[in-house]
């Protein structure tokens, strides 16, 4: 599990990335669950596809239309 990240937009407009524990018995979806803020969606992507560069961090931006793999309870 340690290649998949969650992503959701946070309240400032950027995006936030969960990155779940290597030791969890937790699946990525039970984790997006109970960590995404309620009624935010996210959406479970890669680890290669968050950007590397932490210069712009904040200036990282997602469609939210792309959110699609389900809403934090």
């Amino acid at each position: 599990m340690t290649d998949k990240r969650i992503i959701f937009q946070n309240d400032d407009g950027g995006v936030s990335v969960i990155i779940p524990a290597p030791e969890t018995d937790l699946t990525v979806e039970e984790i997006a669950a109970q960590d995404v803020p309620t009624g935010k969606p996210y959406k479970i992507v890669d680890a290669s596809e968050i950007p590397t560069d932490r210069s712009h961090r904040m200036a990282w931006t997602v469609d939210a239309a792309e959110l699609t793999d389900g809403i934090g309870e």
